[in-house]
């Protein structure tokens, strides 16, 4: 069988969260199945790193898609020449892009809606290309996967569509995550806090994630005596304005807040373990990895009661109203309680085993074959 991939974001040192789900699953498909060919859609020349196997096959194709314009361009023309040139027989699209009429079976990964529930979160033009061409992808589509029963329901009650249709495989955790010895948090604090205690926050930096309200919680975490503390920011900026801007710049602690951007994933890890606690105050998830990888680091996490993030955290988690930065500073504040801590450090080990990448690679090979029997 000839398997198409829409690898369009697999790019060298700049993977995000769909990305790191077409590396994940694209890697594993190619291992566990060598009988089959497959061919990598690129934009753009592939870093080697991304050739899984022998029976990967790369195609480059134009124009890069980037913007609206381009991305219509991509789906619409390119990828469909692509699939008729290749003789392809399914075609997955990791990242919910597709052409409207596909000639050939397709699964596409809708991750989550949240363009459809806020506005704000994206560039005006992202945000209109989303709103109008998503519910017919989805519809198009010969199935559809995502990765939690909340973006299942979620997908189906908003754009009318069959259950059914619809398969859950969840997210993963990069293998880099994991506890670090003691020797390994000291290092990891000296070069990023001057060794001093800190939580973290982990996310691209945009509107949904709701940076700004931790920031107001940390300022008063402060002022009940948490003079070392530090909160280390992790993540890209792509929208600093508004209230977020607004809120940084009233902190009464701001020398304590560190931003060092994107970082690898190795130095990523070690922070996130060497940490007291993930705080991951988002208001819209259709997952929420850092909550899982937060779990193999062995670290302690406050999340929001919203959306997919219990269904991720289980009872292994501290939940909060995201809105409410009073309510965020609170569960901080619960987890100077080491006993507290350890114990929903504990309940992580078993909450993590529910989700790997092995196990997603294998569910969505199985909404891959569903794919097939519904053409």
């Amino acid at each position: 069988m000839r398997i198409a991939i829409n690898t369009r974001l697999l790019l060298k040192g700049k993977l995000d969260g769909i990305g790191w789900f077409t590396a994940e699953t694209a890697r594993r498909m190619v291992a566990s199945h060598p009988e089959h060919q497959f061919f990598f859609l690129f934009d753009r020349r592939p870093d080697p790193s991304f050739l899984y196997g022998d029976n990967v096959t790369p195609v480059v194709l134009c124009p890069q898609a980037r913007h609206p314009l381009l991305w219509y361009l991509y789906f619409e023309w390119a990828t469909p020449w692509a699939l008729k040139k290749y003789n392809i027989d399914l075609y997955l699209t990791p990242d919910g892009y597709m052409p409207l009429h596909p000639k050939v079976p397709t699964l596409t990964v809708i991750h989550d809606l949240n363009f459809e529930h806020a506005s704000g979160n994206l560039k005006w033009s992202h945000q209109r290309y989303l709103s109008h061409y998503s519910p017919r992808f989805a519809r198009n589509a010969t199935r559809i996967a995502t990765v939690s029963e909340y973006s299942k329901k979620d997908i189906s009650d908003t754009y009318n569509i069959d259950s059914k249709k619809i398969d859950v495989v969840y997210d993963g955790a990069h293998s880099n995550y994991r506890p670090h010895s003691e020797e390994e948090k000291e290092s990891i604090r000296s070069r990023f806090t001057d060794g001093c205690p800190y939580i973290i926050f982990i996310s691209t930096i945009i509107k949904r994630k709701n940076l700004a309200n931790l920031l107001k919680a940390f300022d008063k975490v402060k002022e009940h005596g948490h003079s070392d503390l530090k909160l280390v920011v992790v993540g890209s900026r792509v929208w600093w304005k508004d209230e977020l801007a607004e809120a940084y710049d009233h902190m009464a602690h701001r020398e304590d807040v560190i931003m060092p951007g994107r970082v690898e994933p190795d130095d990523l890890s070690a922070l996130l373990s060497a940490s007291e606690m993930l705080v991951y105050p988002s208001y819209f998830e259709g997952f929420g990895i850092p909550i899982l990888e937060a779990m193999y680091a062995e670290t302690a996490v406050i999340a929001s009661k919203t959306t997919s993030m219990p269904e991720v955290g289980g009872d292994a988690a501290l939940y909060i109203d995201p809105s409410d930065p009073d309510d965020i500073a609170q569960a901080i504040l619960r987890l100077d309680d080491k006993q507290l801590r350890n114990e929903l450090i504990e309940k992580g080990r078993h909450q993590r085993t529910l989700f790997s990448w092995d196990r997603t690679a294998a569910l969505l090979w199985d909404s891959l074959m569903n794919t097939l029997d519904k053409k």
